[in-house]
Parts: structure tokens; C-alpha cells; sequence
């Protein structure tokens, strides 16, 4: 049997290699994907040929992941349960789409991936494996092996020689990508306990943040990102600024208490930089350049698009079908948003836009644009719904 391994070089997916080895003599390819972690990514491939890969393949998924998942999700304003950025939930899309297009080009018949039996990820990856390739085998060891703590999977890997950063004082399970860093376990399980200052790796404490503020315009065109201070730049290095900026003002560090889609709660710490400043801008020109009725309702499917996401629905003909709706809608939502960091809070300082709906003739407190009178036959017909059951209710003739 070949097996294509999403594989992170992190203590899950590292003793994964012997154990599928031992359990289905299997010859184990390994899946590096770029998802933009910064990680020594020669290491980690170095890595898992020394633990038994019998190839490991480096995939550059940066570009697509951002233009091809982040941008769209922005598009729509998906934000899960009014926090979750969700920068694990897209990255297990376009991770899992390219394993199997590896698995294809290896000749491979079967996946795995290293998500426990209880989490969201393994809906994630598997949902894809099936709407891409339901006729490759899926393996997901943390549903079959005896494993079941990190304690165990640390002795597992002592056992085996295999070298992981993880110590049973350092339990905290860590997903990066370009949008994100998560943390997980170990103390955060306590949803009672304060994060640990020691936690947090990316976005600076307030109190080590510059004590004077920064200004930063992000230009849209379409609903999508263009430029940073007047400059345009590329997705990659657009989304690489903007994290440089806001993590060094403390802007973007997040802990909530989440549902899980398998129907528990769990606690998370996330690190989110330039998405807290691109989510905070787009919905700010989007204030400015959609109407009224499409915004409301947009704000509604942003949230059906979250869950969609956060469940790992991507490949889906319900969020293509959201996609066309939400490209529609953003046709107009370009311009320039100006906004204030200090420590770890943004300010809103202007916003510009070709199709801006803003009249200032209108809305002023001048009334010279604006007949006052219409307004007592409006409110009339606008009463109506409310004052016949009133009446009703009186006695009053309808």
C-alpha cells in the first residue's frame, strides 16, 4: 500500500510514519504543504525521510491558499461565532485538495492525516478527500491506534526515536499559516485559566506595543486587497505587511470558546494580525458602498459562508453558489480605509470610495436636500403593522 501523509513535522503527524509503517507496511509519502508557517520546511521534509517517509514532497500552496480561500472568505465577511477568523478551517481545504493531487501523481491509494478522532480537522480533510477523490482509502490513526493523550503520542515517539519539540510541560498543539496562529491545550483546556503570556508568539502584548500610534490604509478593488499606504502590492507580501504591522501594535490576539461541529465546546488562543485589519476595513467599505437591503442580507449569509467554512463544506455547491452571490455584491466595494493602531485597538480614521452611497447632502442636518414633511406619511404607512393590533387589542375600530 502507498499512503500520501499530511504531514506538519509537529508530534502527531511525526509518529505517523512509523505507525503506518508498522500497522499497514505501508510505503509512506509524505505531504509537506506551505501554507505560509514559517517553519523550516528542508527540516521538516529532512525529517520525515529520517523517520521512515519514503518520500516527502515540499508544495508551495501560498498563493492559491490566499487568493483561492482567504480572499473569498473575506469577500463574504465570514467570521465564525463573531470572533473565529477561521485560519485553520480554510487552510485543511487546500491542504487536502493537494494531497490528492499528489496521491495521483505517486500512484498512491490511500491519505491520512493526523487529526484526533474528536476535532473539526478531520471533517475538514475528509469532506475534501471525498468530493475530490472518493475513491482513495482514508486513514486516521487517531481513530484506530491506542493513543489517547499527548502523553501517550510523547512515549510513543521516545519509543521510536522519533524527535519532537513537544515536552509533557509544553502541551500546547499550534496551527500557523500566513492569516493565523492557534493555540490549543495544555492550560487553555481550563477555560477558567488566563492565557499565559509565554503563549502568545506573534502579535506583541499592548503593554511592550509603541507608544505611539500608527496610521495604515488598505485600498480594495472588488472587495479584495489591493494596496497597503498607497502601494500596490501582491496578495503574499500585501497579507506579510499587514501582519508586520499590526502584530507589532498588538492588534489581533483572540480567545474564545468555540462549538465544534461533532458538538463540543473547546477553548482556543488565536493570533490573526493582518485579518483583524482586513476584516475590521472590508466591513467598513462595505458600510460605505452597499445599500441597505443587500447589506443586511450579505450579513446574514456571512454567516451560513462561516459555518460552511468552519465545517469543512468547501467543496460544496451551496458556497460556490454563496460566491456568486457574494462576487456580485462586492462589484462596487472598492476604495481606500484609513485606520489607527494603538495598542492592540484600531480606530476607524477615513474611508473613500468611487461608488461610495454616502451623500452628505443628505446627511447632514441641513434639509436642503431632504423634505421633512415626507417623513409624517411614511412613518404613518410604517406604524400600520404596529397600531391595528394595538387598536384591536382597545377596542378601537380598525
Amino acid at each position: 500500500m502507498k499512503v500520501v501523509l499530511a504531514y506538519s513535522g509537529g508530534l502527531d503527524t511525526s509518529i505517523i510514519i512509523p505507525w503506518l509503517r508498522e500497522t499497514y507496511h505501508a510505503e509512506v509519502i509524505a505531504m509537506i504543504g506551505d501554507v505560509g508557517q514559517r517553519e523550516d520546511l528542508a527540516a521538516i521534509r529532512r525529517k520525515a525521510l529520517a523517520t521512515g517517509a519514503a518520500e516527502a514532497y515540499i508544495e508551495d500552496l501560498r498563493e492559491e491558499f490566499i487568493t483561492g480561500y482567504i480572499w473569498p472568505t473575506l469577500r463574504a465577511g465570514a467570521v465564525y461565532e463573531h470572533k473565529y477568523l477561521l485560519g485553520t478551517s480554510f487552510a485543511r481545504p487546500v491542504l487536502a485538495k493537494r494531497q490528492v493531487a499528489v496521491a495521483r501523481r505517486v500512484g498512491a491509494t490511500a491519505v491520512a492525516h493526523g487529526c484526533t478522532g474528536k476535532g473539526n480537522d478531520q471533517v475538514r480533510f475528509e469532506l475534501t478527500y471525498k468530493a475530490l477523490a472518493p475513491e482513495l482509502r482514508i486513514i486516521a490513526p487517531w481513530r484506530e491506534w491506542p493513543i489517547r493523550s499527548r502523553e501517550d503520542a510523547l512515549a510513543y515517539a521516545r519509543a521510536h526515536n522519533v524527535p519532537v519539540e513537544q515536552t509533557s510541560q509544553n502541551l500546547y498543539s499550534r496551527d500557523r499559516n500566513i492569516w493565523h496562529l492557534s493555540h490549543e491545550g495544555g492550560p487553555l483546556e481550563d477555560p477558567a485559566n488566563e492565557p499565559e503570556e509565554s503563549m502568545w508568539q506573534w502579535v506583541v502584548s499592548p503593554d511592550r506595543a509603541p507608544d505611539a500610534p500608527e496610521d495604515v490604509e488598505i485600498g480594495f478593488e472588488a472587495g479584495t486587497p489591493v494596496s497597503v499606504n498607497g502601494k500596490p502590492l501582491a496578495p503574499l507580501p500585501l497579507l506579510d505587511t499587514l501582519n508586520e504591522i499590526a502584530a507589532r501594535h498588538a492588534v489581533g490576539r483572540t480567545d474564545l470558546v468555540e462549538n465544534r461541529l461533532v458538538g463540543i465546546k473547546s477553548r482556543g488562543a488565536y493570533e490573526t494580525p493582518g485579518g483583524t485589519l482586513l476584516v475590521t476595513a472590508h466591513r467598513e467599505l462595505e458600510a460605505l458602498c452597499l445599500d441597505r437591503e443587500t447589506q443586511h442580507f450579505s450579513q446574514q449569509l456571512a454567516l451560513r459562508y462561516a459555518e460552511l467554512v468552519y465545517y469543512g463544506l468547501w467543496f460544496t455547491p451551496l458556497r460556490e453558489a454563496l460566491d456568486a452571490f457574494f462576487t456580485c455584491t462586492q462589484q462596487h466595494v472598492t476604495g481606500t480605509i484609513g485606520l489607527k493602531l494603538y495598542k492592540g485597538n484600531i480606530t476607524v480614521t477615513r474611508r473613500t470610495s468611487p461608488f461610495s452611497l454616502y451623500r452628505t447632502d443628505l446627511a447632514s442636518f441641513t434639509m436642503n436636500a431632504f423634505n421633512p414633511k415626507d417623513a409624517e406619511g411614511f412613518i404613518r404607512l410604517f406604524a400600520l403593522p404596529s397600531l391595528i393590533p394595538q387598536q384591536w387589542k382597545k377596542g378601537a375600530p380598525a
